[in-house]
């Protein structure tokens, strides 16, 4: 059971793409305060794993987005630096090499796109660089790199639900909320009544919400 005290219509949001996000950073990532994070994809998935790497303390946090206007909204995750792959003439992941001098700390991607799970993996640094895959790809993707990549010794990770186990980890997620820690306001951006629950799908296809809560009540 969670505290008998966290408000259930903002607790209620801590189940698939909260929490996989989250943990995927916090758990799976492990960056060190202080370090660099590139997160591929900027969904309510990545602001999560954003928001675990503001908590880990990371210093530069990334944002990797094919949507520039995603960016500003990214900032109240801790997003500090922003980067779109179609703005630049070379693969992404060689100017993340360039400007981090070597590569980043830690990559998480979340997009389900074969080609992002790729320039995550190939962004981070040689010797220590992990990387950690969120997304779910498409049934015929293949991933594709040169062995060095691991040579060098890359960590290339996989993560489902940010290896939380919801039984037993989730109190402790709230209680990281209840502390305030965790800010899970930010990630609510509508709410509305369950007979206009056909709002909060045309909020969601259309891209302009991260979480909208439905009230059962009203």
């Amino acid at each position: 059971k969670i505290n008998p005290d966290a408000p259930l219509d903002k607790v209620c949001i801590l189940s698939c793409g909260i929490c996989t996000g989250l943990g995927a950073t916090i758990n799976v990532a492990k960056p060190k305060p202080g370090s660099s994070v590139a997160i591929f994809g900027l969904g309510a998935v990545g602001l999560a794993a954003a928001e675990g790497a503001r908590i880990s303390g990371a210093s530069r946090i990334i944002g990797v987005d094919l949507v520039s206007s995603r960016f500003e909204l990214a900032k109240k995750f801790g997003v500090n630096e922003f980067m779109n792959p179609k703005d630049h003439d070379k693969p992404v992941q060689q100017v993340i090499a360039e400007i981090t001098n070597g590569g980043v700390d830690r990559a998480v991607e979340c997009t389900g796109s074969i080609q992002a799970m790729i320039s995550a993996f190939e962004c981070v640094h040689d010797g220590w660089g992990t990387a950690v895959l969120v997304g779910v790809p498409s049934k015929d993707d293949a991933f594709k790199t040169h062995p060095m990549n691991f040579l060098n010794e890359r960590t290339l990770k996989g993560t489902f639900y940010g290896n939380y186990k919801p039984r037993t980890d989730l109190p402790n997620v709230v209680e990281k909320y209840m502390k305030g820690e965790l800010e899970l306001e930010k990630f609510i951006t509508h709410t509305v009544p369950f007979s206009e629950i056909n709002k909060a799908f045309d909020y969601m296809l259309k891209g302009e919400s991260i979480r909208c809560i439905i009230r059962m009540e009203e």
